[in-house]
């Protein structure tokens, strides 16, 4: 969301919208995946009405270095300048590349490979065919190889650290 606050206001109001809402779960599905819903479409319309696309790589770096983490959940080891210099040009490219991805395709990767969701949950909490989000998945991969492979300067792994593209995979390969 970008900030913390903003963060709590969506998750206040999940609560609100999915306590107002219970008596009409019908238990088709499981409750995790009728609450996860509720979550993505309030998280979606609150950006949409909040935020611009432009921000979000810029933010997303800040609260990371700013976090200590590292994509792929992990703390950061100490780095050179150097190699700082270059995961942070190498962060920045990627999430400027997610950015620019259509809402559609980014929400369905960062669900299945950053919340690691099963392409089964991925397709109930977006309501689409498992095979419509595996072509998500696979196109949004193919536009982010394409715009990281534009990038002007070649991206320089630091020493130590797997190829960032790994992020990109599906979950246990």
């Amino acid at each position: 969301m970008g900030s913390h606050a903003e963060a709590d206001d969506v998750t206040q109001d999940v609560f609100i919208r999915a306590f107002r809402a219970l008596a009409s779960f019908d238990g088709r599905s499981d409750l995790f995946t009728w609450l996860y819903r509720i979550t993505v479409n309030t998280s979606l319309n609150h950006l949409r009405k909040h935020r611009r696309n432009q921000g979000l790589a810029r933010e997303g770096e800040r609260r990371m270095a700013d976090s200590g983490q590292v994509p792929g959940g992990g703390s950061a080891r100490v780095r050179s300048p150097r190699e700082e210099a270059e995961l942070g040009q190498h962060l920045s490219r990627v999430l400027e590349a997610l950015a620019e991805l259509s809402e559609t395709l980014r929400v369905t990767l960062v669900l299945a490979t950053v919340e690691g969701l099963s392409y089964r949950d991925v397709s109930e909490i977006l309501e689409v065919p498992e095979g419509t989000v595996a072509w998500r998945i696979n196109e949004a991969r193919r536009q982010l190889r394409e715009r990281l492979a534009g990038a002007d300067e070649p991206l320089a792994e630091p020493s130590g650290s797997a190829p960032a593209k790994k992020t990109l995979e599906e979950p246990g390969s």
